[in-house]
């Protein structure tokens, strides 16, 4: 179990409140939930980068959906079981569903006081090199094609505050294929390291994020699943009177139903 953060009330100190087992729970209900509601929850390849053991983690993405906090969730539980996750959520959102902070979340509002509490409460998380934060550095819902993508300032200035830190852009997206259900996708770009004042910061992450995007939405327009690894194996076919139609069919046949129209294997 981490540390609490040295000087945090701990009723606002999201090390001290994030409750492990409860974590481990919630990030199975989560990986459910992206189950039944997508055909599969997929990484493309190489999957991955490279990242030091010994510094800690700053990944941001897009905001194309309403699912990027579980997805991280999703990711986090299969790709960084040995890093304690954290992450930022809108504080009156928080407060609505405050089990959120027993999960590693904390709450930051508009303006000057909550863009302070963002820098100070991530700068206490990353001091420690075992830990990691999520950030849906767009800080709203965009199109995941809209360019610019027009990131927030606060994960630059992070980088700049915190140059032991390595940034890792994450691009995400939830087109439909050929199923009923749509796909949840996710690309990893290269990680960025080093000294830089916010305005530099500002730039790189933006370019790197913007052509991290780029990559994904060519390999999600070419609808090739071999292009990813899946984490989760989700339901494909159509379902219902005329899904039950196709399997008696293949049943009078003597085929294999296979329910995917891509015809992959999960």
């Amino acid at each position: 179990m981490s540390a609490p953060i040295h000087g945090q009330d701990p009723s606002q100190d999201p090390v001290a409140l994030r409750h492990a087992g409860m974590t481990r729970f919630f990030s199975a209900i989560m990986a459910r939930q992206m189950a039944s509601s997508f055909r599969a929850v997929r990484l493309a390849r190489p999957g991955l980068p490279d990242l030091p053991r010994d510094r800690p983690l700053v990944v941001y993405s897009n905001h194309p959906s309403w699912w990027d906090p579980a997805f991280y969730i999703v990711l986090h539980s299969r790709l960084f079981p040995g890093r304690d996750g954290y992450g930022p959520m809108e504080e009156a959102m928080l407060k609505r569903y405050g089990f959120f902070r027993r999960v590693g979340i904390f709450g930051v509002s508009e303006g000057r006081s909550g863009a302070a509490r963002f820098l100070n409460v991530s700068q206490a998380i990353l001091s420690d090199p075992g830990r990691m934060l999520w950030v849906t550095a767009q800080g709203r819902f965009a199109d995941p094609r809209e360019r610019p993508l027009g990131l927030r300032p606060g994960v630059a200035h992070l980088m700049a505050r915190m140059p032991q830190a390595v940034a890792v852009p994450l691009a995400l997206e939830y087109p439909f294929w050929s199923e009923k259900r749509p796909e949840a996708l996710a690309l990893f770009g290269q990680p960025l390291e080093g000294p830089a004042d916010a305005a530099g910061w500002g730039r790189r992450l933006e370019d790197a994020l913007t052509g991290t995007c780029d990559h994904l939405a060519a390999l999600s327009a070419a609808r090739d699943p071999s292009a990813f690894v899946n984490l989760l194996a989700g339901t494909s076919g159509v379902g219902g009177v005329y899904g039950a139609w196709l399997r008696l069919k293949a049943l009078r046949r003597g085929e294999r139903h296979v329910p995917d129209h891509l015809a992959e294997e999960p």
